[in-house]
């Protein structure tokens, strides 16, 4: 599977400034650990990033690619990357002199090591780093090693080490910003697939922590978890003709509306506009997460029951 932004498919489920601009004005911090405070409020008064120079992985198409031609029309320089070497030549031709191609995969360290380096020789030094990339892995107890193993470098180290790589030049300059495309299966969960569920959560909490460390150090952090996105992943992401693998696909197109890329990333621009650490495409997702909060075993008992809703929507669609 491509390492094309996953999120596109989500629940559930997306695929894989200039230097020294002014810092996002930030709120107080929460008064409780877990307290989650509306992203609408938050971090406001900030330029943040656009107009500099970015990176942005998964960007052969659906939210990746929006959130590329979007960064280019608001004045932003573009490194745009994909596994699929042919797919993301097309985008970075589209959005012509302002962006260039580095094709390969996201988690491979060399990789990133080249589109930072083409992003300086090009046009500076990266000040966005948009970690989009993102695969499904697999579905139930069967999905294998090599799938967990696919999960966890696409969706979680890929992030590591992309910020291994940049943050300690964006402590020296004062300045940076990391946008981590996690889910809002990484609030909530992904019925049907475990390998997105876990990765998924592993990535809002390495954005978590990405901000509670550099976040008064000039870093800015953003956790982008949409749910459904229409793309051809939507419909093909969890496809491995298993009945897990139908519950959850309509998962993702059942548990809210499905948006399009260029409506994801018009809220990814105000996001980084705002300085917010999450960026819901999907406001819903926010009184989600609070109500799992609230009461954990409720939330469970909830999910256990609208999975039997899909099992059987799944039934009778068989019979």
């Amino acid at each position: 599977m491509s390492s094309a932004s996953l999120c596109d498919a989500c629940c559930g489920v997306d695929g894989r400034r200039p230097t020294g601009a002014k810092r996002p004005t930030r709120t107080a911090a929460p008064s409780s650990i877990g307290t989650v405070t509306d992203t609408t409020d938050a971090q406001v008064d900030s330029t943040g990033p656009l107009g500099g120079v970015a990176v942005v992985t998964g960007a052969g198409a659906g939210i990746g690619a929006a959130i590329a031609a979007a960064l280019v029309e608001h004045g932003t320089r573009v490194v745009v990357s994909d596994i699929d070497a042919d797919a993301v030549a097309r985008i970075a031709a589209d959005l012509g002199p302002n962006a260039v191609a580095v094709p390969g995969d996201a988690a491979d360290l060399a990789v990133i090591e080249r589109m930072v380096d083409t992003a300086r020789e090009r046009f500076g030094p990266v000040d966005l780093y948009v970690a989009n990339a993102g695969v499904a892995g697999g579905v139930g107890l069967e999905s294998t090693d090599a799938q967990w193993r696919s999960a966890l470098e696409v969706n979680v180290m890929a992030q590591v080490r992309a910020a291994r790589l940049l943050v300690p030049e964006w402590l020296e300059r004062g300045a940076g910003y990391f946008l981590a495309t996690a889910s809002a299966a990484g609030l909530l969960t992904q019925i049907g697939s475990p390998t997105y569920s876990a990765s998924k959560h592993a990535s809002v909490a390495f954005a978590e922590w990405l901000s509670v460390t550099y976040g008064d150090r000039g870093i800015g952090v953003s956790c982008l978890c949409p749910m459904g996105v229409n793309t051809a992943l939507l419909h093909s992401g969890f496809s491995e003709g298993s009945p897990d693998g139908a519950i959850a696909a309509a998962a993702v197109t059942t548990a809210g509306a499905v948006l399009e890329p260029k409506d994801v990333a018009r809220e990814v621009i105000a996001g980084i506009e705002r300085g917010s650490f999450l960026i819901l495409p999907h406001p819903e997702v926010l009184e989600m997460y609070r109500g799992k909060g609230a009461d954990y075993e409720r939330w469970l008992s909830g999910m256990r029951r609208y999975r039997r809703v899909l099992e059987q929507g799944a039934a009778a669609g068989g019979e």
